[in-house]
């Protein structure tokens, strides 16, 4: 009979134990999965805020450039036009100012390699100034750019004056896509912003993939 009762505590004591570990584990468990929810939640979080801080850029970019164009009788060909005239050579870029349009800025490259920023009036298209870049920080990819510009069919004028179908410009240059160098172009049209690319070889004006914003 003692013996009995001796081996019937011994069960109740493993049973108790037992379910006191058990417990323990599933409150572990819910710990893992809370902190897990919380994890997520605070990524998602994240994810979220990145994604606000990126459309708050592209709303800010669309504002500038309207300042841009509201502030310049000057299209992005003539400004070109005008810094080849007043500083011979390739013309690499052309960028409209967004800070009340103060003036056009095109970068052009010269026959001895120097390269020269040319300010240009986005009212009048007169020469503003022209200062060398003493920058020497020119790559491999810089001088294989330039050799693509140099034996294209289209330069930049003309990478210009092909994206106005789409809008006013507002910036021009080059960007080297996996390989394939071609010009590229902002615009804006009513009240919207668009990104093209421009072959060097036919001047055919595409949409940038790598675009997702509002286009013309």
């Amino acid at each position: 009979m003692k013996r009995n009762i001796v081996i019937a505590t011994l069960t109740a004591a493993a049973l108790a134990t037992g379910g006191t570990v058990a417990a323990f584990a599933a409150a572990d468990d819910d710990a893992t999965a809370t902190q897990r929810q919380s994890t997520t939640s605070a990524r998602q979080a994240a994810d979220r805020d990145d994604d606000s801080a990126d459309d708050q850029d592209d709303r800010d970019d669309v504002s500038e450039d309207r300042t841009a164009v509201s502030g310049s009788s000057v299209t992005a060909a003539e400004a070109i036009a005008a810094a080849l005239k007043h500083t011979p050579g390739t013309a690499l870029s052309a960028d409209l100012d967004d800070d009340g349009a103060d003036a056009w800025e095109v970068t052009v490259v010269k026959g001895d390699g120097t390269e020269y920023d040319v300010r240009i009036a986005p009212d009048s298209g007169k020469v503003l100034g022209a200062q060398r870049d003493t920058d020497d920080d020119s790559d491999a990819d810089d001088r294989a750019e330039l050799a693509a510009v140099k034996g294209a069919r289209t330069d930049a004028r003309e990478a210009a004056l092909a994206a106005a179908a789409k809008g006013a410009v507002t910036e021009v240059g080059l960007d080297d896509d996996h390989g394939t160098v071609a010009w590229t172009a902002d615009t804006v049209k009513d009240g919207r912003h668009g990104e093209w690319k421009v072959a060097l070889d036919s001047g055919r004006v595409t949409q940038d993939r790598d675009d997702d914003g509002d286009d013309a």
